[in-house]
């Protein structure tokens, strides 16, 4: 575990592309947490990224830790090839195996209507990261919207009608704006909308 996002463990330097990876994560980890904390005055802290088995990131809820697993939720490949300073974004390439896959899913949300695109961006995310098992006792899904396309209002009558794949996650959470200025909002059991 490492709170540089230059450097791995070893304090080998880190691609440009895993820096930047990791400073995306770290951001969202940030914004989650205080966002978090202001809902539910539950305090959360410090932040560490992880080796690839376990989730993006730790930090500690109330004392005791809990594993993060960072999700950015795009709107088209020019949204994400920004994100990512130009280069595939490795953590989305990942979840939609492969970088060829990943590009022509994003050219198929371009075509369609702003409700069912992220319908269907929320959906893809959800399956893709239920696939994945990590070495961690406690992981939570926070999904970012890094797309200006998107507000708060947009996601309330999408994330009701969600279908949640089986997943280990204790609880899956959304941020709806990129800066985790509006209320996060719970998935699944024990939605919570705002």
């Amino acid at each position: 575990m490492t709170s540089d996002i230059h450097h791995d463990e070893q304090g080998k330097p880190l691609s440009h592309s895993e820096s930047e990876k990791r400073r995306l994560e770290r951001e969202a980890a940030k914004f989650f947490m205080r966002a978090y904390e202001k809902q539910f005055h539950q305090p959360m802290r410090h932040i560490w990224h992880n080796q690839p088995a376990k989730p993006d990131i730790s930090c500690f809820l109330n004392g005791e830790e809990l594993d993060l697993e960072i999700a950015h939720l795009y709107a088209s490949e020019q949204e994400a090839r920004i994100a990512a300073g130009d280069n595939p974004p490795p953590a989305a390439a990942d979840q939609y195996q492969g970088e060829e896959h990943f590009w022509a899913y994003l050219a198929d949300l371009a075509s369609m209507e702003s409700g069912r695109k992220l319908h269907t961006a929320l959906q893809r995310i959800l399956t893709s990261k239920a696939r994945k098992r990590y070495h961690s006792n406690r992981v939570w899904l926070v999904i970012r919207n890094a797309s200006p396309l998107w507000q708060h209002d947009d996601f309330l009558p999408i994330v009701r009608h969600l279908v949640l794949p089986p997943h280990h996650f204790e609880q899956i959470w959304l941020l709806t704006d990129f800066n985790g200025e509006n209320p996060l909002l719970r998935l699944g059991p024990g939605y919570q909308g705002c």
